[in-house]
C-alpha cells in the first residue's frame, strides 16, 4: 500500500464523510426537535434511509467492478474515462454547492424533516435517504475512479475508510458538542485541495479516452520523462498520487489539468469573495456549540428556537393526501430503498456475459501474493487463458518459455479485471510472470509439455525479451553516427547564411535542400534534441501565427521565405539563428540523452512521419521537395535498422531482408518521379506516380510495425 495514492482518497472520505454525518447529525436534531418536550422521536427512520444510501452506493460500486471486468481493454478505457469526466462534473458542481448552501444548508433539512416528519415516518427515511443518497453515489464514482488511475484498489480504499472513520468521528463529537469547527473555513481549505484531485482525475479520464480512440491526440505528447525520472522514488510516487499526474502525458491531458484548475479555483476563489446576497438574522444568544459556524448554520443538537414558521409552500400536505408514503411503515419503505438496490445489482451482474467463465479458456488468477495460481497444467496446441486480476494493482501478464520469451502477452490488465490470452504452445516448459503496479516481477510455477501430450499444434512464435542494456550500443552508435552529420549541416547551413547575405537568393534555393536533407538523414533523434529540434526544423502547423509567427524558425522557415519572395533582410536573422542553433546542438550532442527504447519505435516512425507530412503536402513550404526528403528519410531508416539488426535477427530472420527490398522498391518508386534536371516539385507528380509510392511507402510500413513489439523492453514496475 502507497500513502501517496491514499492521501488523496482520504481527504475525498473525510470531506464527503463530513457533508453526509453533517446533513445526518442536522436530520436527527430537527427530529428531535419537532418531536416536542418530553416525547421522544424514533430515529429509526433516518437510520433506515441512510442503509438505503449506503445500499445504493455499494450497489452503484458492484455494478461498476462486475461490469467493465468483461469488458475489452477498449472498452474499459472508454468506460473508465466517460465516468472519470462524469465524476469531475459531479464533484465540482459539489464543491460549489456546498460552498453556496452552507449557510442555509441547516434551516432547509429542517424545514423538511418537520413536513416529513408530519407526513409519515417512511416520508422522513424517504428524506433521509434522498439528503445522503447523492454524497454516497459522488464518493463511490470518485473513488472507482481514482482506483482505476492509481493502478490499485488498496490504498485508495484504505485512505477513503481513514477519512470515513475521521468524518464520523467528527460530526460525534459535533453533534455532543465536544468541539467547535469553523465548517465554513474547512470546507472552502479542503475544497482547494479536492479541486487539485480533480483536475488530475479529468486528465486521466481525457487520457483514457484518448487510448480507447474516442480522442484524438494519443501521440501529440507534451511530455515524456519516463526514461530519465525513476518512476519508483518516493517523490514520484507522491506526486502522481496525490495530483494523479504522470511521466508522460499527452498535450490535451496537460491543457485540460492547467485549465480546469485555473478557472476552478479562480472562479472558487472569486465566489468565496464575493458577498452574500443575503444574510440570515443573527441568533440574539448564540449557543458555543455555533461559534465558529458559517453564517446561519445551527451545530447539529442545538436548541431550536421556540417557534419556527413553515415557509410559505413548504406546508405539509394533509395526511389522507400524501399518498404512498404516509401509509407505509419506516420499515417497508427501508426494506424498498435497501432491498431494491441490492436485488437490481445481482441481477446485473449475474445476468452479465462473464469473462472468466470456464467455457471460455482456463482460468488464472493473479492475486497481491501470487501469480496465475491455480494453473498446474497445460496441453500442446492453441488454447485461450482467461486472467482475473485480483491483486488490487494494474499490470502486465506475460507467458514465458524456458528462454525468458515471450509467448503471449497483456500488456495492461487493470484491477479486478479480466483479460484474454491465447497462446500456440508446443512441447517446453512454460511460466507466466505477473508485472504488477509497485510490486516486483511475481512468477508462477513451470508447467511442462511433453512431446506427446494433447491435441498437438504448432511450436509457438516467442518473442525473446530485449533488455536497456541490449539496446544501448545501438545508441551508442547512433550518437557517433550523429556527430558527422551535424558537422556536415553546419557547412552547409553556413552556405546558405553566405547565400542570403550576398543577395544570391538563387544560390541559396540550391543549397538550401542538401541542409534539408542533411537533417532529414539524421532520422532517430528528433525527440532527444527537444526544443533545439523544433527551432532547426519545425513547421507552422499549431503556431499562433502560422508562417508569420516569430517561432516559425529553421530550415523550413528559410524554405518559406526563399520561396515566397522573401527579402534578405527578412531571411539573413532567420539565417543566423539557424547557424546558432545547429552550433549549439553540436555542442550539447555529448549531453543529449538518446533513449535507448525510442529505438524500435524510430524505426517505423521515421517513414511514417514521411507519409504523414511529406507526402500529403503537409510540410511542404514552397520547395516541392517532399519525395527528395522521402528519400532521405529511407536512408535514415535503414541506418537505425543497422544498428538495430543484432537484435531483430534471432528474433525474426526474414524480416530485415524483407525490409531491405521493400525499402529498394520505395526508392525506385521515388526515382521514378524524377526528371533529367532533377526532383520533380511535389505538385507536378502525375497522380499514378504518387499512388505508386503511397502503396510501396505502406507495404514497407507494415513490415516495420512489428520491430517495436519484437523489441519490447518489458515495463519496469
Amino acid at each position: 500500500m502507497t500513502w501517496a495514492d491514499a492521501f488523496p482518497n482520504l481527504l475525498i472520505g473525510l470531506r464527503e464523510g463530513l457533508e453526509a454525518g453533517l446533513v445526518i447529525s442536522i436530520l436527527l436534531a430537527a427530529l428531535r426537535r419537532t418531536a416536542g418536550e418530553g416525547r421522544r422521536a424514533s430515529t429509526a427512520p433516518v437510520w433506515l434511509g441512510v442503509v438505503g444510501a449506503v445500499a445504493v452506493a455499494a450497489s452503484f460500486a458492484t455494478v461498476l467492478t462486475f461490469s467493465t471486468d468483461v469488458l475489452s481493454s477498449s472498452g474499459q478505457e472508454t468506460v473508465g474515462g466517460l465516468l472519470s469526466v462524469l465524476a469531475v462534473i459531479l464533484v465540482t458542481g459539489m464543491v460549489f454547492w456546498m460552498r453556496k448552501t452552507a449557510a442555509s444548508l441547516s434551516g432547509e433539512l429542517r424545514s423538511k424533516v418537520a413536513a416529513a416528519s408530519q407526513v409519515g415516518a417512511g416520508a422522513l427515511a424517504a428524506t433521509a435517504f434522498l439528503a445522503v443518497g447523492r454524497e454516497g453515489l459522488e464518493t463511490t464514482l470518485f473513488l472507482w475512479t481514482a482506483a482505476r488511475a492509481s493502478g490499485e484498489t488498496v490504498s485508495p480504499l484504505v485512505g477513503a475508510g481513514l477519512g470515513l472513520a475521521l468524518a464520523c468521528l467528527v460530526c460525534w463529537l459535533l453533534f455532543r458538542r465536544a468541539i467547535r469547527i469553523n465548517l465554513g473555513v474547512f470546507f472552502s481549505r479542503t475544497a482547494l485541495a479536492l479541486l487539485v484531485i480533480t483536475a488530475g482525475v479529468l486528465a486521466y479520464g481525457l487520457g483514457e479516452l484518448q487510448n480507447a480512440g474516442l480522442l484524438p491526440g494519443r501521440t501529440w505528447l507534451a511530455f515524456d520523462v519516463s526514461g530519465t525520472i525513476p518512476t519508483s522514488s518516493w517523490w514520484v510516487t507522491l506526486i502522481t498520487g496525490v495530483t494523479e499526474l504522470t511521466t508522460r502525458m499527452t498535450v490535451l491531458q496537460v491543457v485540460a489539468w492547467a485549465v480546469y484548475l485555473a478557472v476552478a479555483v479562480t472562479l472558487f476563489v472569486r465566489a468565496s469573495r464575493s458577498p452574500a446576497t443575503a444574510r440570515p438574522a443573527p441568533e440574539a444568544n448564540p449557543s458555543p456549540a455555533t461559534a465558529g459556524q458559517p453564517a446561519g448554520t445551527q451545530a447539529p443538537g442545538a436548541p431550536a428556537p421556540q417557534a419556527q414558521s413553515v415557509p410559505a409552500g413548504d406546508s405539509p400536505a394533509p395526511r389522507d393526501r400524501a399518498g404512498f408514503l404516509s401509509r407505509r411503515s419506516p420499515w417497508a419503505v427501508g426494506a424498498v430503498i435497501v432491498l431494491v438496490p441490492a436485488l437490481l445489482a445481482t441481477g446485473a451482474v449475474v445476468f452479465l456475459p462473464s469473462g472468466g467463465s470456464a467455457a471460455a479458456g482456463t482460468r488464472v488468477t493473479v492475486t497481491s501474493s501470487g501469480c496465475a495460481s491455480g494453473w498446474s497444467a497445460a496441453h500442446s496446441g492453441t488454447q485461450t487463458f482467461q486472467v482475473v486480476n485480483r491483486s488490487g494493482r494494474a499490470g502486465e501478464i506475460n507467458l514465458d518459455n524456458s528462454s525468458g520469451a515471450i509467448v503471449a502477452e497483456i500488456e495492461t490488465l487493470g484491477p479486478a479485471t479480466t483479460g484474454s490470452m491465447s497462446a500456440t504452445l508446443g512441447a517446453g516448459e512454460y511460466t507466466f510472470k505477473c508485472l504488477m503496479s509497485g510490486k516486483g516481477t511475481t512468477s508462477s510455477q513451470t508447467v511442462t509439455i511433453g512431446a506427446g501430450s494433447g491435441s498437438g499444434g504448432k511450436a509457438p512464435v516467442a518473442v525473446k525479451r530485449v533488455s536497456v542494456a541490449e539496446l544501448k550500443p545501438a545508441a551508442a552508435q547512433y550518437r557517433a553516427y550523429v556527430a558527422p552529420k551535424l558537422a556536415t549541416l553546419a557547412k552547409q547551413v553556413a552556405a546558405v547564411r553566405r547565400d542570403i547575405d550576398g543577395h544570391h537568393l538563387d544560390t541559396a534555393r540550391k543549397d538550401w535542400l542538401p541542409a534539408q536533407l542533411t537533417w532529414d538523414e539524421i532520422g532517430a533523434a528528433y525527440g532527444s534534441f527537444g526544443d533545439l529540434g523544433d527551432a532547426i526544423d519545425g513547421l507552422p502547423q499549431g503556431l499562433p501565427g502560422g508562417v508569420h509567427d516569430k517561432n516559425f524558425t529553421g530550415l523550413h522557415r528559410l524554405e518559406y521565405g526563399l520561396w515566397h519572395h522573401g527579402s534578405t533582410g527578412e531571411l539573413l536573422p532567420v539565417a543566423k539563428r539557424l547557424e546558432t542553433d545547429v552550433a549549439t546542438l553540436r555542442k550539447k550532442l555529448p549531453q543529449v540523452t538518446v533513449d535507448p527504447t525510442d529505438l524500435p519505435v524510430r524505426s517505423h516512425e521515421i517513414l511514417e512521419d514521411a507519409l504523414r507530412d511529406r507526402l500529403t503536402g503537409a510540410a511542404d513550404q514552397g520547395s516541392g521537395d517532399m519525395y527528395a526528403e522521402t528519400e532521405a528519410d529511407i536512408k535514415g531508416t535503414r541506418v537505425v535498422l543497422d544498428e538495430l539488426a543484432p537484435l531483430i535477427k534471432p528474433r525474426s530472420p526474414k524480416l530485415l531482408p524483407t525490409a531491405a527490398a521493400q525499402l529498394d522498391a520505395l526508392e525506385s518508386a521515388l526515382r521514378a518521379t524524377r526528371t533529367g534536371s532533377g526532383w520533380q516539385p511535389f505538385p507536378d507528380v502525375p497522380l499514378a506516380r504518387r499512388q505508386q509510392v503511397d502503396a510501396r511507402i505502406g507495404t514497407v510500413l507494415e513490415t516495420l510495425a512489428s520491430v517495436p513489439d519484437l523489441l519490447e523492453v518489458p515495463i519496469s514496475r
